[in-house]
């Protein structure tokens, strides 16, 4: 029976190849597999769900406007984590294997890219954490697989500091201020603390650290606290639900929220358009430009995929064109930017190993002009990544809700590498000692 089966399939095979129905691997069409790892559901929904719409319609359009990258399509699969880090391991482990690999996870969780960093380097899958992650794994000597693209949350802690310095009329006036810091009591609110502790410690200004228990729904003891300690300046690290309770808070307990610095996860129209002039004044820290009011990239996504009713905002939510729909597409794009720059040395129109992507991650070029093309040039500036820096260029700026939107009241900040660079260093030596890890050795 089996010598006749295999008979039969070969004669069949015979049969069908003389056809030309038989499509061979070699004949198939490349696919490059991306994983989505997503929150649409939970605490921080009011933050996933666009950032999520951002990711997937760029892959889209990616896709619609120009056929793949170099003829390789996009294939994707979203996967819901619910902000939980063991539905994101789970995810990771089920996705990282997909088609030829997975070309790099966009976490959307810093307890999520702690707990699969150690398993990438294993898997050799890169990680991508654009403006989130680990402030270290910039040193990329020590962090081959992880990429904290375009800025850190030790980023993000010291351009506030830099921009309450200039309203203050220079970083000596911050003697003597009191600064609060109310964050998320996980990994992702913890991250901004060991650099505002070292801000706090050269420029002699008082940290004062107040946690939030997830989800953060109840935070009025914070603020009764606050009212009682009244410092100068409030931080917040926030994320979906807990951002308009504590600017509800600010507000009962009488604390101005133009004193208040929120991090840039914390600083979307979701977070603050049904609070109206209740959050009026409330500062934010952005990655990217979100004074742009249009940009090519919003026309050719109209054009090729929601004229066409392929849109991932499916919900009437609007949140295409939100600034955390933008840096999701940010996201995605600076993925399939990765997977076109490593095509460029390991072959055009071919699928690429995880390996191979890590290796445009690392070698990303961005310019100005190059911006422009993909639709990008008003919304963010160029960035180049290297061996040793996995960050790239860090810029950042201001922007302040008038009750109705956001709108830059700031330049554009670079964090003051003086004070982080050695911190990176010191951190990322950390890390290799405690994992075993030998450093490369970059040029």
């Amino acid at each position: 029976m089996k010598r006749l089966n295999l008979k039969l399939a070969a004669a069949l095979m015979a049969a069908a190849g003389a056809a030309g129905a038989v499509a061979t691997p070699a004949m198939a069409a490349e696919e490059q597999f991306v994983p989505l790892l997503v929150y649409r559901t939970g605490s921080f929904a009011p933050l996933g769900i666009p950032w999520a719409d951002g990711k997937l319609d760029y892959l889209k359009l990616v896709n619609e406007r120009d056929g793949g990258v170099n003829g390789v399509k996009i294939t994707y699969e979203e996967c819901e984590t619910a902000y939980a880090t063991d539905r994101g391991v789970e995810c990771y482990e089920r996705l990282k294997g997909k088609g030829t690999g997975a070309s790099g996870f966009d976490t959307q969780s810093t307890g999520i890219t702690f707990a699969v960093s150690d398993k990438a380097m294993v898997d050799k899958v890169p990680v991508e954490t654009m403006g989130y992650g680990l402030s270290q794994s910039v040193d990329g000597s020590v962090f081959e697989w992880n990429f904290p693209l375009l800025g850190t949350y030790w980023t993000a802690a010291d351009v506030m500091i830099q921009d309450i310095a200039k309203k203050e009329g220079g970083m000596d006036k911050l003697k003597g201020k009191k600064i609060a810091l109310v964050y998320h009591d996980s990994p992702y609110g913890k991250e901004p603390i060991p650099l505002l502790q070292k801000r706090a410690a050269k420029e002699g200004f008082e940290l004062v650290l107040y946690p939030v228990t997830a989800p953060g729904v109840e935070q009025k003891s914070t603020w009764l606290q606050i009212r009682q300690a009244r410092p100068n300046y409030v931080l917040l690290w926030s994320a979906g639900i807990m951002t308009p309770t504590a600017i509800r808070e600010a507000q009962a307990s009488g604390y101005p929220r133009d004193k208040m610095y929120a991090v840039w996860w914390a600083g979307s129209e979701g977070d603050v358009k049904d609070l109206g002039d209740v959050a009026k004044g409330y500062n934010a820290i952005t990655i990217h430009n979100s004074g742009a009011e249009h940009d090519k990239v919003y026309d050719d996504l109209k054009k090729y995929v929601y004229d066409k009713g392929e849109g991932a905002d499916k919900t009437g939510k609007n949140t295409l064109g939100t600034i955390a729909h933008t840096r999701g597409m940010m996201i995605s794009m600076l993925q399939v930017e990765a997977i076109r720059t490593a095509q460029e040395k390991f072959g055009k129109g071919k699928a690429l190993t995880p390996d191979q992507v890590r290796w445009g991650f690392e070698n990303l070029n961005l310019t100005q002009e190059k911006l422009d093309k993909l639709g990008f040039g008003q919304i963010m500036r160029p960035v180049k990544t290297s061996c040793s820096n996995h960050k790239g260029d860090d810029w950042a700026r201001i922007v302040q809700w008038d009750g109705a939107k956001f709108k830059v009241v700031s330049d554009w900040y670079q964090a003051d590498k003086t004070i982080l660079d050695p911190m990176v260093k010191e951190a990322a030596a950390k890390y290799a000692k405690e994992k075993n890890i030998t450093p490369r050795k970059c040029e």
